[in-house]
């Protein structure tokens, strides 16, 4: 009887070992199933990543292999030597430094290249030949003579040295060489500018040693001495061609024009003559007999001449060459000047202005 009741006792206990051992491999075989997932995730990510690394890593030598530059033959560097102009006018040599190769910057890579930098633009260079004149040159390059002229130290405009090779400023404005004592605010005194215009144009900010003495700077839009006003003698040379015969005055008695030529440019409310324009040299003519008044230059109109006769006055600007002295009697088509580019034009022509009793009026519409 006892052995009967005991050994049902005994399978339930058999029964809950058994299932508390597949429970806990059930518990292993997950944790284990689970461990390795989580490995092989750790895994790949980690692969991922150097991947990634080794991509990124070998981005300079695929550069440098795709590069146009890689097959270039290697230029060795070397400071900018300084060059001498020849003297002019009886000047010492100047020592000036190579502004074009100013403002570059290193691109990255194992072959670097010297870029230049934005708004830094290169000096250029010009031969001048029999037929140039400083304004026919200043004209082509969309300067000012004035800037021409103290770029090279020219001082005498009428008489250019065939040959000599002269530097072309990037921009108007003033090319200058740093003398000692000079400092930014006193260069920047002496050129009407201020001083943050010389240091920005020159990245003095990071290449404050180009403010030497005997370094060339670029003082953008400074203001420039004037030119001398031309000798009688001095103008004939400038006219490129004879001068032509006078024009014949227009019917009806109105003024006749001072030169054979096109009219560019009426007179209106923005405008204060006509413009005519005609080849460099040509020569021009008085309109009326009058007296001299004015001869030289002003600005905007350059080279310029002034005529009086009665209640009259005429006006002819942008000359290459004004024959007449002030007080000097000349006659109707007497030539008088030489269409030129002098002042602020875009070509060759005469800007005529006219006055009657000190009021602008239309040349067209005068019957003197």
């Amino acid at each position: 009887m006892r052995a009967t009741l005991s050994q049902p006792l005994a399978r339930p206990r058999d029964d809950r070992f058994g299932t508390i051992t597949q429970k806990a491999g059930g518990s292993i075989e997950r944790v284990a199933l689970i461990s390795t997932r989580q490995v092989r995730r750790r895994g790949l990510v980690i692969l991922l990543n150097l991947l990634v690394a080794g991509v990124v890593m070998s981005l300079p030598f695929i550069a440098s292999a795709v590069s146009p530059h890689a097959s270039a033959q290697p230029v060795a560097s070397a400071p900018a030597a300084p060059t001498t102009l020849a003297p002019v006018d009886g000047e010492p040599q100047l020592a000036r430094a190579v502004l074009q190769a100013r403002g570059g910057t290193i691109v990255a890579g194992r072959d670097p290249v010297t870029l230049r930098s934005e708004g830094v633009r290169p000096i250029g260079q010009y031969t001048l030949s029999a037929n140039d004149t400083l304004w026919t040159i200043a004209n082509f390059y969309g300067l000012s003579a004035e800037a021409i002229a103290f770029a090279n130290g020219i001082s005498d405009p009428y008489h250019l040295q065939v040959g000599r090779q002269i530097m072309i400023p990037p921009l108007e404005g003033a090319l200058y060489t740093v003398a000692a004592g000079d400092t930014v605010d006193s260069v920047a005194v002496r050129f009407g500018v201020d001083p943050s215009v010389i240091r920005d144009y020159n990245l003095l900010a990071v290449e404050p040693e180009h403010f030497a003495p005997g370094q060339l700077i670029f003082v953008e839009s400074a203001t420039l001495p004037a030119l001398p006003a031309p000798e009688t003698s001095a103008s004939a040379s400038v006219i490129a061609r004879p001068a032509g015969s006078a024009p014949a005055a227009k019917s009806g008695g109105y003024l006749a024009w001072p030169v054979n030529g096109v009219i560019t440019q009426y007179m209106w409310a923005g405008h204060t003559g006509v413009d005519i324009a005609a080849p460099f040299g040509t020569g021009l003519a008085a309109s009326v007999s009058g007296v001299i008044t004015q001869n030289g230059w002003v600005a905007v109109g350059g080279l310029h001449i002034c005529l009086q006769s009665g209640t009259l006055e005429e006006c002819y600007y942008h000359l290459s060459a004004a024959y007449d002295s002030v007080g000097a009697a000349v006659s109707a088509g007497e030539i008088i000047a030489a269409i030129g580019l002098t002042g602020v034009t875009t070509g060759p022509h005469v800007h005529w202005e006219t006055k009657v009793n000190g009021q602008l009026v239309n040349p067209l519409t005068v019957q003197p």
